[in-house]
């Protein structure tokens, strides 16, 4: 079972820039579908991008041009770059590892890193 551990979050104002990274404990090329989920206090957690190992990516709408997710298989770490950052965007960041086994679904997930804008 993969560890992920999430990093990069932080306090910054808006308009800024957070780089957040997910660190896996072993091969993410044995995942391959990659996201970022964020939940907000009193809200459902949501997506906000996710990439597969071809590189395909997707995004929530409200990040769209503004949100860019990536992976690194060799350094098995995934990263989402977040620039024109809004108080909207103030969440705990997850990241999600998803495998497929068997036509089933196995979702496994880090602990989360927070992210506040500042007005």
């Amino acid at each position: 079972q993969v560890q992920l551990v999430e990093s990069g979050g932080g306090l910054v104002q808006t308009g800024g820039s957070l780089r957040l990274s997910c660190a896996a404990s072993g091969s993410i090329f044995n995942y391959p579908k990659m996201g970022w989920y964020r939940q907000a206090p009193g809200k459902q957690r949501e997506l906000v991008a996710d990439i597969t190992n071809s590189g395909a990516s997707n995004y929530a709408d409200s990040v769209k041009g503004r949100f860019t997710i990536s992976r690194d298989n060799a350094k098995n770490t995934v990263y989402l770059q977040m620039n024109s950052l809004k108080p909207e965007d103030t969440a705990v960041y997850h990241c999600k590892a998803q495998r497929f086994p068997f036509g089933s679904t196995a979702d496994y997930w880090g602990q989360g890193t927070q992210v506040t804008v500042s007005s």
